[in-house]
């Protein structure tokens, strides 16, 4: 079977996958009535998506939550079993668990379902907004759980205290609802986390999963793996006539690619400048991102394509090589 054909059918179950996910990363439905926390020996693996510890129905640990738990430790810890579990998650499935298997963003994609006023976040903003979850990565979930300590030398998880809404939602309120002792000892905290969860499920409402496009670090550092991934989203170039209705419509904004129409496309695509100023654009893309320069099976036609986390950038490195292509000559 053709992977195009097998993406195709994913997504035609995508949202039962989602239910699936859901429950199976969720699957102590007692929690819910008792108000207890599941603490079996399951609770030690980490699951894929951002999913609360402390759920009461959750039967694994959000990898977020672990990482900072051993990062605010008296020392400073390294864990290679959640690193490692996440850099497997990464290399195996990639984004592929942001839109299947996250809980948190199967619910921001059910907020988005509701009827009403739809937004679509402007490219000048959207691109730039992007890069907050890496400074949300680095700075609450990594810097300040290892760096801000009390007096003994034991950080908090600053992520999950003071900014996950997921944990508001999966953990905290099903909790304070069912047990009248935390109902009494409610302070800023709780209410600063249900405003942050409120802004959320409203700005869900409005535009496609804005958590997780703007705000997720686990989303972030899955994002480092769009280049390596063994499962991850491709364009089909044959197909493509550059309509420009993928980028208008997909709820992500993803960015496509560029027809060059050219003499000679053989020609234009084994270009020394050419190939000089693809080189150039990788290097400087890293692992952020790639670029792909193929002609087409059909028509004299040079796809320029460029991956990368901001549509500015796939933009400029796109209209780079194109203006080598122009400049040689190739170009009609």
């Amino acid at each position: 079977m053709s992977r195009k054909k097998s993406g195709g059918r994913l997504f035609r179950y995508r949202g039962w996958i989602q239910l699936g996910a859901a429950l199976g990363t969720n699957a102590h439905l007692s929690g819910f009535l008792n108000g207890r926390i599941y603490s079996g020996e399951l609770k030690t693996a980490c699951v894929p998506g951002l999913n609360c510890y402390s759920c009461p129905g959750a039967v694994g640990s959000c990898p977020i939550g672990a990482m900072q738990a051993v990062i605010s430790g008296n020392k400073l810890n390294f864990s290679y079993y959640v690193f490692g579990i996440l850099l497997l998650f990464g290399v195996l499935l990639g984004r592929l668990i942001c839109g299947f298997l996250c809980p948190f963003g199967w619910i921001q994609q059910l907020l988005h379902k509701l009827p009403g006023k739809k937004l679509r976040v402007p490219a000048r903003i959207d691109r730039p907004a992007r890069f907050l979850k890496y400074g949300v990565l680095v700075l609450f979930v990594l810097a300040l759980p290892a760096f801000l300590v009390d007096g003994f030398g034991l950080g908090a998880p600053w992520f999950c205290k003071w900014i996950c809404p997921a944990g508001t939602l999966e953990g905290g309120i099903p909790l304070v609802l069912t047990n009248e002792s935390l109902r009494g000892s409610l302070g800023f905290l709780f209410w600063w986390k249900i405003g942050l969860l409120a802004l959320t499920i409203l700005a869900s409402v409005l535009i496609y999963r804005p958590f997780c496009k703007y705000v997720c670090p686990l989303g972030a550092f899955y994002a480092l793996f769009n280049r390596v991934s063994l499962t991850r989203m491709e364009l089909d170039g044959g197909s493509c006539v550059s309509c420009g209705r993928c980028e208008r419509e997909c709820p992500m904004q993803v960015q496509v690619l560029k027809n060059v129409k050219v003499t000679d496309k053989k020609a234009a695509q084994d270009d020394a400048d050419v190939q000089a100023a693809v080189k150039a654009v990788g290097e400087a893309l890293g692992d952020t991102g790639r670029i792909l320069v193929r002609e087409s099976g059909t028509e004299p036609l040079v796809r320029v394509m460029v991956e990368a986390p901001e549509h500015e950038t796939c933009e400029k490195y796109v209209q780079q090589v194109v203006d080598v292509i122009k400049a040689k000559g190739y170009a009609i």
